[in-house]
Protein backbone atom coordinates (compact mmCIF):
# COMPACT_ATOMS: atom_id res chain seq x y z
CA UNK A 1 0.00 0.00 0.00
CA UNK A 2 1.18 3.55 -1.06
CA UNK A 3 0.90 6.49 1.17
CA UNK A 4 -1.64 7.83 -1.21
CA UNK A 5 -3.79 4.72 -0.71
CA UNK A 6 -4.65 5.79 3.12
CA UNK A 7 -6.15 8.98 2.13
CA UNK A 8 -10.21 9.37 1.74
CA UNK A 9 -10.87 12.31 -0.83
CA UNK A 10 -13.71 14.51 -0.03
CA UNK A 11 -15.43 17.18 -2.86
CA UNK A 12 -17.18 20.08 -2.25
CA UNK A 13 -20.06 21.44 -4.66
CA UNK A 14 -20.69 24.98 -3.88
CA UNK A 15 -24.23 25.39 -3.38
CA UNK A 16 -25.23 27.61 -7.09
CA UNK A 17 -26.47 24.92 -8.99
CA UNK A 18 -30.26 24.93 -10.30
CA UNK A 19 -32.15 22.24 -8.41
CA UNK A 20 -33.66 19.91 -9.94
CA UNK A 21 -30.06 19.75 -12.20
CA UNK A 22 -27.91 19.63 -9.47
CA UNK A 23 -28.94 16.06 -8.38
CA UNK A 24 -27.09 14.94 -11.39
CA UNK A 25 -23.98 16.15 -9.65
CA UNK A 26 -24.65 14.86 -6.62
CA UNK A 27 -25.39 11.78 -7.88
CA UNK A 28 -22.03 11.44 -10.08
CA UNK A 29 -19.88 11.95 -7.74
CA UNK A 30 -21.50 9.88 -4.95
CA UNK A 31 -21.15 7.29 -8.65
CA UNK A 32 -17.93 8.13 -9.12
CA UNK A 33 -17.03 6.69 -5.68
CA UNK A 34 -16.31 9.93 -3.42
CA UNK A 35 -16.91 8.60 0.25
CA UNK A 36 -18.43 12.09 1.43
CA UNK A 37 -19.48 15.22 -0.30
CA UNK A 38 -19.85 18.87 1.02
CA UNK A 39 -21.46 22.71 0.65
CA UNK A 40 -20.84 25.45 2.02
CA UNK A 41 -23.03 27.25 4.67
CA UNK A 42 -22.74 30.83 3.89
CA UNK A 43 -25.40 33.00 2.71
CA UNK A 44 -23.46 34.20 -0.22
CA UNK A 45 -19.48 33.59 -0.72
CA UNK A 46 -16.49 35.69 -2.21
CA UNK A 47 -16.61 36.85 -6.16
CA UNK A 48 -19.93 35.25 -6.26
CA UNK A 49 -22.27 37.29 -3.94
CA UNK A 50 -23.83 38.14 -7.01
CA UNK A 51 -24.70 34.95 -8.45
CA UNK A 52 -27.20 31.87 -7.89
CA UNK A 53 -26.68 30.86 -4.19
CA UNK A 54 -28.91 28.51 -2.71
CA UNK A 55 -28.98 27.37 1.34
CA UNK A 56 -26.79 24.82 2.56
CA UNK A 57 -29.31 23.07 4.45
CA UNK A 58 -32.21 22.74 1.82
CA UNK A 59 -29.38 21.75 -0.90
CA UNK A 60 -27.68 18.71 1.59
CA UNK A 61 -31.18 17.14 2.38
CA UNK A 62 -32.60 17.14 -1.73
CA UNK A 63 -28.73 15.77 -2.22
CA UNK A 64 -29.69 13.10 0.48
CA UNK A 65 -32.71 12.27 -1.37
CA UNK A 66 -30.97 11.58 -4.12
CA UNK A 67 -28.14 9.73 -3.01
CA UNK A 68 -28.35 6.46 -0.90
CA UNK A 69 -24.59 5.65 0.28
CA UNK A 70 -21.99 8.95 0.35
CA UNK A 71 -21.68 10.94 3.58
CA UNK A 72 -23.10 14.74 3.18
CA UNK A 73 -21.77 17.34 5.36
CA UNK A 74 -21.40 21.40 5.82
CA UNK A 75 -17.83 23.34 5.42
CA UNK A 76 -18.34 24.75 7.58
CA UNK A 77 -21.42 26.07 9.71
CA UNK A 78 -21.11 29.32 11.76
CA UNK A 79 -22.00 31.73 14.31
CA UNK A 80 -22.52 34.38 12.07
CA UNK A 81 -25.88 33.97 11.52
CA UNK A 82 -27.35 30.44 13.07
CA UNK A 83 -28.60 30.25 16.61
CA UNK A 84 -27.91 26.30 18.04
CA UNK A 85 -31.03 25.45 18.67
CA UNK A 86 -32.40 26.00 15.37
CA UNK A 87 -29.19 25.17 14.11
CA UNK A 88 -29.73 21.77 15.86
CA UNK A 89 -32.86 20.84 14.94
CA UNK A 90 -32.16 21.28 10.95
CA UNK A 91 -29.16 19.20 11.74
CA UNK A 92 -31.19 16.28 13.80
CA UNK A 93 -33.74 16.61 10.25
CA UNK A 94 -30.87 16.01 8.26
CA UNK A 95 -29.56 12.86 9.75
CA UNK A 96 -32.76 11.60 9.60
CA UNK A 97 -33.56 12.22 5.72
CA UNK A 98 -30.02 10.87 5.17
CA UNK A 99 -29.94 7.91 7.01
CA UNK A 100 -27.51 9.03 9.41
CA UNK A 101 -25.13 10.32 6.31
CA UNK A 102 -24.36 13.36 7.71
CA UNK A 103 -21.31 15.28 8.77
CA UNK A 104 -21.86 18.49 11.01
CA UNK A 105 -18.96 20.76 9.71
CA UNK A 106 -18.28 23.73 12.24
CA UNK A 107 -16.18 26.89 12.26
CA UNK A 108 -16.04 29.88 13.63
CA UNK A 109 -16.97 32.32 11.06
CA UNK A 110 -15.12 34.93 9.44
CA UNK A 111 -17.63 38.03 9.45
CA UNK A 112 -18.66 40.16 6.54
CA UNK A 113 -21.57 39.16 4.70
CA UNK A 114 -23.01 36.53 6.68
CA UNK A 115 -22.68 38.13 9.69
CA UNK A 116 -23.98 41.46 8.72
CA UNK A 117 -26.48 40.58 6.41
CA UNK A 118 -29.31 39.78 9.56
CA UNK A 119 -28.06 43.05 10.72
CA UNK A 120 -25.18 42.18 13.44
CA UNK A 121 -21.82 44.15 13.08
CA UNK A 122 -18.46 42.61 12.28
CA UNK A 123 -16.87 41.31 16.06
CA UNK A 124 -13.45 41.16 17.13
CA UNK A 125 -11.67 37.90 16.51
CA UNK A 126 -11.14 37.24 20.07
CA UNK A 127 -14.85 37.36 20.47
CA UNK A 128 -15.94 35.23 17.96
CA UNK A 129 -13.62 32.62 18.86
CA UNK A 130 -15.30 32.78 22.45
CA UNK A 131 -18.68 32.39 21.12
CA UNK A 132 -17.73 29.41 18.75
CA UNK A 133 -16.77 28.00 21.77
CA UNK A 134 -20.65 28.33 23.22
CA UNK A 135 -21.60 27.89 19.69
CA UNK A 136 -19.80 24.34 19.65
CA UNK A 137 -20.71 23.38 23.69
CA UNK A 138 -24.53 24.07 23.25
CA UNK A 139 -24.97 22.70 20.05
CA UNK A 140 -22.89 19.22 21.55
CA UNK A 141 -25.40 19.09 24.23
CA UNK A 142 -28.61 19.65 22.37
CA UNK A 143 -27.52 16.93 20.03
CA UNK A 144 -26.69 14.48 22.99
CA UNK A 145 -29.72 15.32 24.88
CA UNK A 146 -33.65 15.20 24.49
CA UNK A 147 -34.07 18.26 26.78
CA UNK A 148 -31.55 21.11 27.13
CA UNK A 149 -31.81 24.44 28.87
CA UNK A 150 -28.68 26.13 28.51
CA UNK A 151 -26.87 29.66 29.07
CA UNK A 152 -23.98 31.71 28.07
CA UNK A 153 -23.11 35.17 27.48
CA UNK A 154 -23.53 34.54 23.60
CA UNK A 155 -26.62 31.78 23.06
CA UNK A 156 -28.99 30.43 25.55
CA UNK A 157 -31.09 27.43 24.99
CA UNK A 158 -34.59 27.29 27.72
CA UNK A 159 -36.28 23.93 27.75
CA UNK A 160 -35.09 23.13 24.16
CA UNK A 161 -36.59 19.68 22.57
CA UNK A 162 -34.83 17.54 20.56
CA UNK A 163 -36.39 14.33 19.78
CA UNK A 164 -36.17 12.23 18.68
CA UNK A 165 -33.21 13.00 18.72
CA UNK A 166 -30.05 11.83 16.03
CA UNK A 167 -29.63 8.64 13.85
CA UNK A 168 -26.33 8.50 14.63
CA UNK A 169 -25.34 8.17 18.79
CA UNK A 170 -24.74 9.65 20.80
CA UNK A 171 -25.02 12.40 18.00
CA UNK A 172 -23.62 12.96 14.56
CA UNK A 173 -19.63 13.51 14.02
CA UNK A 174 -18.92 17.02 14.67
CA UNK A 175 -15.52 18.09 12.17
CA UNK A 176 -14.65 21.68 13.87
CA UNK A 177 -12.42 23.49 11.46
CA UNK A 178 -9.60 25.55 13.55
CA UNK A 179 -5.98 27.25 12.93
CA UNK A 180 -5.22 28.66 16.71
CA UNK A 181 -4.72 26.60 19.55
CA UNK A 182 -8.55 27.84 21.09
CA UNK A 183 -9.79 26.23 17.75
CA UNK A 184 -8.02 23.06 18.38
CA UNK A 185 -8.67 22.21 21.68
CA UNK A 186 -12.72 22.76 21.18
CA UNK A 187 -11.69 20.07 18.04
CA UNK A 188 -10.17 18.03 20.36
CA UNK A 189 -12.37 18.35 23.18
CA UNK A 190 -15.73 17.81 20.74
CA UNK A 191 -14.93 16.74 17.21
CA UNK A 192 -14.45 13.37 15.87
CA UNK A 193 -12.73 15.46 13.06
CA UNK A 194 -10.43 18.45 12.52
CA UNK A 195 -10.22 20.81 9.65
CA UNK A 196 -8.08 22.90 7.71
CA UNK A 197 -7.60 25.38 5.11
CA UNK A 198 -4.28 26.00 5.79
CA UNK A 199 -2.85 29.67 5.83
CA UNK A 200 -6.47 31.99 5.29
CA UNK A 201 -6.19 33.45 2.02
CA UNK A 202 -5.91 31.10 -0.78
CA UNK A 203 -3.62 32.14 -3.74
CA UNK A 204 -1.37 34.64 -1.35
CA UNK A 205 0.92 32.29 -0.10
CA UNK A 206 3.10 29.45 -2.38
CA UNK A 207 2.44 25.95 -1.82
CA UNK A 208 5.77 25.68 0.48
CA UNK A 209 4.35 28.25 3.15
CA UNK A 210 1.21 26.28 3.20
CA UNK A 211 2.62 23.01 3.67
CA UNK A 212 4.74 24.73 6.60
CA UNK A 213 1.11 26.29 8.21
CA UNK A 214 -0.11 22.41 7.70
CA UNK A 215 2.68 20.89 9.77
CA UNK A 216 2.80 23.40 12.52
CA UNK A 217 -1.07 23.10 13.04
CA UNK A 218 -0.80 19.42 13.14
CA UNK A 219 1.80 19.86 15.94
CA UNK A 220 -0.66 22.39 17.66
CA UNK A 221 -3.40 19.83 17.17
CA UNK A 222 -1.53 16.88 18.84
CA UNK A 223 -0.88 19.16 21.93
CA UNK A 224 -4.32 20.36 22.18
CA UNK A 225 -5.44 16.58 22.08
CA UNK A 226 -2.91 15.59 24.93
CA UNK A 227 -4.00 18.83 26.82
CA UNK A 228 -7.24 17.25 27.32
CA UNK A 229 -6.19 14.03 27.81
CA UNK A 230 -7.06 12.49 24.25
CA UNK A 231 -5.23 10.37 22.05
CA UNK A 232 -3.99 12.21 19.22
CA UNK A 233 -4.37 9.58 16.52
CA UNK A 234 -8.46 8.64 17.29
CA UNK A 235 -8.38 12.27 15.66
CA UNK A 236 -9.36 12.00 11.82
CA UNK A 237 -7.34 15.27 10.09
CA UNK A 238 -9.36 16.92 7.20
CA UNK A 239 -7.24 18.87 4.40
CA UNK A 240 -9.08 21.19 1.95
CA UNK A 241 -6.52 20.55 -1.02
CA UNK A 242 -7.73 23.16 -3.04
CA UNK A 243 -7.30 25.93 -1.09
CA UNK A 244 -3.79 24.50 -0.50
CA UNK A 245 -2.84 24.09 -3.85
CA UNK A 246 -3.90 25.25 -7.35
CA UNK A 247 -5.68 23.07 -9.89
CA UNK A 248 -4.86 19.95 -7.25
CA UNK A 249 -5.32 17.13 -10.06
CA UNK A 250 -4.15 18.61 -12.92
CA UNK A 251 -2.13 15.71 -13.41
CA UNK A 252 -1.76 12.04 -11.65
CA UNK A 253 1.46 12.84 -10.73
CA UNK A 254 0.68 16.15 -9.21
CA UNK A 255 -2.42 14.72 -7.45
CA UNK A 256 -0.23 12.21 -6.03
CA UNK A 257 2.95 14.49 -4.77
CA UNK A 258 0.13 16.60 -3.11
CA UNK A 259 -2.09 13.97 -1.56
CA UNK A 260 1.04 11.89 -0.39
CA UNK A 261 2.57 14.96 1.63
CA UNK A 262 -0.74 15.58 3.68
CA UNK A 263 -0.52 11.85 4.03
CA UNK A 264 3.08 12.37 5.52
CA UNK A 265 1.36 15.04 7.65
CA UNK A 266 -0.86 12.76 9.32
CA UNK A 267 -3.74 14.02 7.39
CA UNK A 268 -6.64 11.29 7.11
CA UNK A 269 -9.15 12.84 4.59
CA UNK A 270 -8.79 15.27 1.61
CA UNK A 271 -11.12 17.64 -0.09
CA UNK A 272 -10.94 18.95 -3.77
CA UNK A 273 -13.19 21.18 -4.97
CA UNK A 274 -15.89 20.23 -7.85
CA UNK A 275 -14.56 22.02 -11.03
CA UNK A 276 -15.92 25.29 -12.64
CA UNK A 277 -15.56 26.30 -15.45
CA UNK A 278 -14.19 29.71 -14.30
CA UNK A 279 -12.87 31.53 -11.15
CA UNK A 280 -12.96 29.54 -7.77
CA UNK A 281 -12.32 26.09 -8.22
CA UNK A 282 -11.91 25.98 -11.98
CA UNK A 283 -10.67 22.97 -13.19
CA UNK A 284 -10.87 20.26 -16.04
CA UNK A 285 -14.01 18.07 -15.91
CA UNK A 286 -12.19 15.12 -17.56
CA UNK A 287 -9.18 15.76 -15.29
CA UNK A 288 -11.20 15.63 -11.95
CA UNK A 289 -13.07 12.12 -13.19
CA UNK A 290 -9.84 10.62 -14.58
CA UNK A 291 -7.48 11.73 -11.75
CA UNK A 292 -10.31 11.24 -9.03
CA UNK A 293 -11.57 8.07 -10.07
CA UNK A 294 -8.45 6.33 -10.46
CA UNK A 295 -7.40 7.17 -6.63
CA UNK A 296 -10.71 6.21 -5.14
CA UNK A 297 -10.69 2.89 -6.93
CA UNK A 298 -7.35 2.49 -5.09
CA UNK A 299 -8.89 3.44 -1.31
Amino acid sequence: MTRTDTMRMGVIILPEHPWPDAGDIWRHVEDLGFPHAWTYDHLSWRTLRDSPWYDSMTTLSAAAAVTRRIRLGTLVMSPDFRHPVTAAKQVMTLDAVSGGRFLLGLGAGAGGPDATATGGTDIARTVRTARFEEFVELTDALLSSPVTTWRGRHFAACDARMVPGCVQRPRVPFVIAAAGPRGMRLAARYGQAWATIGLPTPGEHDERAQFDALRAQVATLERACLDVGRDPAELQRVVHLSRIAATPYASRERFADLVGRCADLGFTDAIVGYPRSEGVFAGNRTAFEKVLSEHLCTT
